[in-house]
């Protein structure tokens, strides 16, 4: 068992600034009250031990009420991705089967409703074994698989990240990830774990975040193109430790942070392993690797250079899988450099980062093949100066379309985010003698273009 880290936090740093958003802000003890009204609530639901809980919403404080609840209630907390299509979310809900629908889902309860009038719960100690998390991510099938994270999973991340990012009682983390994706929720988890304060923002906002930094904001996280419009305000900072994932950032954009008083420091995270694996240490980053392994974390280079992880942040395993073994492996490439730093060469097998958010080629394919005049497809990563990548389609026809047609049709089907930004008509794909797309050689020829 382990000791509920809020009730801890609320115990020692009861008057602390616990979370702020907008113009309120709930101090330790505040959080705790309102985490256990909420635990309350998930009861009076019929939420039990092993349960799934769904919620889909932006960035609001009753998710991380929700988020520290489902760790009482030993129920677990399945976040969708506010920007999916219609379309997208009845499959997941299916695989779920929750005992609750909370936001803007069908027969959603309203976030602003489901507490209301319940009845407090007392705290006590967390089973550390119970499923905290489900979160949905891609393998390269562009099938979404659904990672089960248990509480001491998200625990042993927030306190070694805790650790390597020196983050205490007093710092102030600004908090502009989506609760969706693993690396908002783990700068949750590392708030009330440290007793920190937890800026949290509806969205990303550029001028917003710089203006928290400013003011005295002593962490963010933030992927490259977010970091890039943040120094765009031309604004000065405070110092502050900036956490870089998603992809490398350029070497230019980390001299502007530097010049801006941000310490930029790469990391290298993975929705199973509940966010970061390695980072780069305060005082000794130089932007040329994704940092150290964090402590009680290893990570060798396998068969063929792929990434493997081993370490008590793990995954259990996908829903309706059998659990992992002692090593995750990764799929992603890369080497260990003479300090023992990763050099991350390639994240997994034709994903595309955009903007931060993964992008699956093979299920953006599966939407424009389902178009009637589409042949054959691929979707490929483009280089991008705002968003770092893009997807570029290729696109063999076989009846006449118009590029804005199917931009349309994608857009019917999936999030906005996924939907390529370029497209080109060719009279065949390159293929290999395996019969597989030789996406190297599309590159080639779109290069070439």
């Amino acid at each position: 068992m382990i000791e509920c880290p809020l009730a801890r936090s609320a115990r020692l740093h009861p008057d602390a600034p616990a979370l702020r958003f907008g113009a309120s802000t709930w101090n330790y003890a505040q959080l705790d009250d309102e985490v256990r009204r909420w635990h309350g609530a998930l009861l009076r639901a019929g939420v039990r031990e092993g349960d799934r809980v769904v919620v889909r919403s932006p960035n609001r404080p009753e998710v991380v009420a929700l988020l520290l609840a489902c760790a009482r209630a030993e129920a677990a907390l399945c976040p969708l991705n506010a920007r999916l299509a219609g379309p997208e979310i009845p499959p997941l809900l299916a695989r779920l089967s929750p005992r609750v629908k909370l936001g803007e889902l069908p027969d959603g309860v309203p976030l602003s409703d489901f507490a209301t009038g319940a009845v407090p719960v007392a705290n006590h100690p967390l089973d550390g074994q119970a499923v905290h998390t489900v979160l949905f991510t891609s393998g390269t099938t562009g099938t979404p698989k659904a990672a089960q994270l248990q509480f001491r999973a998200h625990y042993a991340n927030a306190i070694a990240s805790n650790e390597v990012l020196r983050i205490e009682a007093g710092s102030r983390y600004l908090a502009c990830l989506p609760l969706h994706h693993v690396g908002g929720i783990a700068i949750g988890m590392r708030c009330v774990v440290a007793g920190a304060e937890m800026i949290l923002h509806p969205r990303f906002d550029a001028d917003a975040c710089a203006r928290d930094l400013e003011e005295g904001a002593t962490h963010a996280s933030f992927v490259a193109n977010m970091l890039a419009r943040v120094l765009d305000t031309g604004r000065r900072f405070p110092a502050a430790i900036v956490l870089v994932g998603g992809g490398a950032a350029p070497r230019d954009l980390l001299a502007r942070a530097r010049a801006a008083g941000l310490e930029v420091l790469h990391t290298y995270g993975l929705t199973e392993s509940a966010s970061q694996v390695t980072c780069e240490l305060p005082g000794e980053a130089d932007g040329s690797s994704a940092g150290m392994p964090l402590p009680g974390t290893e990570v060798v280079i396998g068969a063929n250079g792929e990434i493997e992880v081993r370490g008590r942040t793990l995954m259990l395993g996908y829903l309706g899988e059998p659990p992992i073994g002692e090593w995750l492996r990764t799929g992603d490439l890369g080497e260990i450099d003479p300090r023992g730093r990763l050099i991350v060469h390639a994240r997994r097998t034709d994903l595309i980062v955009s903007g931060g958010e993964n992008v699956y080629p093979a299920e953006v394919e599966a939407a424009l093949l389902a178009h009637p005049a589409v042949a054959d497809v691929a979707v490929v990563p483009w280089p991008d100066k705002a968003l770092g990548q893009v997807g570029y389609a290729a696109v063999v026809t076989r009846a006449p379309v118009a590029e804005g047609d199917l931009d349309l049709h994608v857009r019917d089907r999936l999030a906005g985010f996924k939907a390529p930004r370029r497209y080109v008509f060719l009279e065949a794909l390159p293929r290999g003698e395996s019969g597989k797309v030789d996406r190297r050689g599309l590159l080639g020829t779109l290069q070439a273009l």
